[in-house]
């Protein structure tokens, strides 16, 4: 397993490899509370790492809290991650197992920033992404307010998450450098394709959530399976993360997992390579 046939980016300040872990998934059911078995969640972080993972995605509302406590415990050595990016996101609250609301006022983003630095051990945090855009609160004061992080040193770097192209280009026409936009987008479903091509274009990292979920494709005898026939040992799930990398330079997949095996599963996918003519089957598979 070589993560580094993955390719790299640039974010929060590193050099990272663009298959990265998404680490919402090391929490409760209902991404509420702490995990069944808490062991195997640090077990996975660290796996994780020493399998060259070099960038970890989570939230302050995965657990609520939880998730960025089990990186701490599992990655801090002390002084920081390392040559490990964790990126983090706020604006997001929650009111209980799988109920989420978008809380973008001025304050409360200030707080989630200063809270997530406080969990996690850092004084600047590498990534720091607006879950959501409050619809209840002017984007200017939210955009302003992500200014500000960037301004005062808090962040290195901002992104944005489930947006559109046009709430992307009012982000940077209020002066906010986006670094990394992260939606959802996976083999099966490409409503995201046209802010993929923007961020393309542009180069920002453009971070999947759900990556390997490919509905209906991966279906027995469907497009998935039958490019699999030709990849022995090779998983759906591997195919549709390669897929993913292959999409655009700017992809950083960040499949998600509690469990060892799965994980390592996972990370396999950075050394599948898919022929020209199979990415081209499976991208007109929709």
């Amino acid at each position: 397993m070589t993560i580094a046939d993955s390719g790299s980016i640039d974010l929060g300040g590193k050099s990272v490899h663009r298959l990265g872990f998404g680490a919402m998934r090391i929490t409760g059911p209902g991404i509420w509370g702490p995990p069944r078995d808490h062991d195997e969640a640090i077990r996975v972080l660290r796996r994780a790492v020493e399998l060259g993972v070099t960038f970890i995605d989570t939230a302050d509302s995965y657990g609520p809290d939880v998730s960025e406590d089990l990186i701490r415990e599992a990655l801090h050595d002390g002084s920081g991650y390392g040559d490990v990016v964790i990126a983090t996101k706020g604006g997001f609250t929650r009111i209980g197992p799988d109920r989420w609301v978008a809380l973008g006022r001025r304050e409360y983003l200030r707080q989630c920033v200063l809270m997530s630095m406080r969990r996690l051990g850092v004084e600047q945090i590498d990534l720091w992404q607006l879950h959501r855009i409050d619809p209840n609160t002017p984007r200017d004061e939210q955009f302003g307010e992500l200014k500000a992080f960037l301004d005062e040193g808090l962040i290195k770097q901002v992104g944005l998450s489930e947006v559109s192209v046009e709430d992307v280009r009012q982000a940077q026409a209020a002066g906010l450098p986006v670094a990394s936009v992260q939606n959802r987008y996976n083999l099966g479903d490409r409503r995201a394709e046209n802010l993929v091509d923007f961020c393309t274009e542009q180069g920002i990292a453009f971070i999947p959530w759900a990556p390997v979920d490919a509905g209906a494709l991966a279906r027995p005898g469907g497009p998935l399976d039958q490019v699999a026939g030709a990849h022995p040992g090779v998983t759906t799930g591997q195919l549709a993360l390669a897929w993913l990398l292959r999409r655009s330079p700017v992809i950083v997949p960040i499949p998600g997992t509690s469990s060892v095996g799965h994980l390592e599963e996972n990370l396999l996918a950075a050394d599948v390579q898919l022929t020209d003519d199979e990415f081209a089957t499976l991208t007109k598979a929709v």
